[in-house]
């Protein structure tokens, strides 16, 4: 087959060449985008007198067309073609003839991909963004169903101090929500017109870039040609929020692998969301959180793939630059399906509220306020600190819980003590006490789920 690059070739491209350089295995994903840049391009041609205005309407209405076979899957992608935009131009002047050719007039394929990947990454980084919300969605609902539950905050994995389950799961909901914001940061460096460009030069065209930037909805245009093809960190910062957003939802998923444990028994996962074993009739696997966290590795190599691609490339464009693809399409396909998955699982979650608030009771989660309330009498915090390591030491070796000691025990250890410290030390008082911005006090809690609503807004 004759390659539209070939005029100063003589010898045919060897056919193991042609199937280790081709990129229409994977790049054929970009054709719609592919398509859209073109007919800005060809309309922007025209406009200009660069090619005739009837040529640029022939060239869009053949685009369309191979568009929509494209969409109903009827359209045949050739690798000897190499790649998706070879494909495109390809089965255009097939189609129309030498208006087909005009196309490429003003641009190159460094340009031109550069504008695919580009329009490709908005459209993504806007549809991870809506994934976000919908997953905060569906953990500001958990929340609010679940307001009146306790459980033991934990640090070290240890029982540290009872918080609401609604203040532990808008924990995750701070933490996507700057996620949204790392994506929605990057847009605006994603959103830059490279096309006019060319190879690395820019064009002797009389070009119109600003043109071509407002019909794709480009908020500015590259300022410097060479950077424009040559450079691919926004897909690495892509793969940096998505290795990220993922490494959040690995650690939501690992708190459900836990506590879906016979050892925790906090929650069981809802029958969709969850298999069975091949031998044991009696299990119930969190598969889908264990997938979730599984695949957080894929996404930290493909950031690590493309680092490494581009680590050591000159200007401007080289060809080492396909291997951009492969990386960002996995990370973008493996992070929304990821937060599609989580954001349907969570409510399927039920609750052990009994097994909860008997944990919330196991541990010594009082300790804190023993000695909160011994610097209340006028102790120094040290002091109070050490006295009451000295109680749960007694506790501990006596098989006791704090509550359930006797005030002349309590005393016994400091004078301070008197008969207000037991009401003090119930799971929701020690709770409601945390009434500091941002603590897990109820009504700290239900002011943080009022900014959430405002902020899915």
């Amino acid at each position: 087959m004759k390659k539209l690059w070939g005029g100063r070739f003589e010898g045919a491209t060897d056919k193991l060449v042609e199937s280790f350089s081709e990129s229409v295995s994977f790049d054929a994903r970009l054709a719609p985008w592919d398509i859209r840049g073109s007919i800005a391009h060809a309309r922007m041609l025209g406009a200009q007198g660069i090619i005739r205005a009837a040529d640029a309407k022939k060239i869009i209405a053949g685009l369309k067309v191979i568009a929509k076979e494209i969409e109903d899957g009827t359209f045949v992608f050739d690798p000897a073609l190499e790649d998706v935009h070879m494909n495109i131009e390809s089965a255009l002047t097939e189609r129309i003839g030498d208006a087909g050719k005009r196309l490429h007039t003003g641009r190159s394929r460094n340009d031109q991909v550069a504008l695919d990947v580009r329009l490709w990454t908005r459209d993504q980084v806007d549809a991870v963004g809506d994934e976000l919300r919908d997953l905060q969605r569906a953990l500001a609902d958990f929340a609010e169903a679940h307001m009146d539950v306790i459980l033991p905050g934990m640090t070290h994995l240890q029982h540290a101090q009872p918080v609401l389950l609604a203040h532990h799961y808008l924990a995750y909901f701070e933490m996507f929500g700057r996620d949204r914001e790392r994506f929605a940061e990057l847009r605006k460096r994603v959103n830059v017109l490279p096309l006019g460009s060319a190879a690395l030069a820019g064009t002797t065209y009389p070009i119109d870039r600003d043109q071509v930037a407002k019909e794709l909805g480009f908020d500015a245009v590259s300022r410097n040609s060479m950077d424009a093809v040559s450079d691919r960190d926004y897909l690495i910062e892509f793969c940096s929020a998505a290795s990220i957003a993922m490494m959040h939802l690995s650690r939501l998923s690992e708190e459900l692998v836990l506590w879906s444990s016979s050892a925790f028994g906090y929650v069981e996962i809802g029958d969709a969301f969850t298999t069975g074993s091949s031998i044991m009739p009696q299990k119930k696997n969190p598969d889908v959180a264990e997938l979730v966290r599984g695949k957080v590795g894929r996404v930290y190599g493909d950031l690590t793939a493309l680092l490494t691609l581009m680590k050591g490339l000159p200007l401007t464009y080289n060809r080492d630059m396909q291997e951009d693809k492969e990386p960002v399409f996995d990370a973008a396909d493996t992070l929304r399906v990821c937060l599609r998955v989580v954001a349907r699982m969570i409510p399927s979650i039920r609750v052990n509220r009994k097994r909860m608030a008997a944990a919330a009771s196991e541990g010594f989660l009082e300790a804190t306020d023993v000695a909160d309330y011994l610097v209340g009498k006028g102790l120094p915090f040290r002091e109070a600190h050490e006295i009451t390591g000295k109680l749960v030491l007694y506790c501990a070796k006596n098989q006791r819980r704090l509550p359930e000691l006797s005030l002349d025990e309590f005393r016994s250890f400091s004078g301070l003590f008197g008969s207000d410290l037991r009401a003090q030390l119930t799971p929701q008082s020690i709770v409601s006490r945390r009434n500091t911005f941002g603590g897990t006090a109820p009504s700290r809690v239900r002011h943080a789920l009022r900014q959430a609503r405002r902020a899915l807004k």
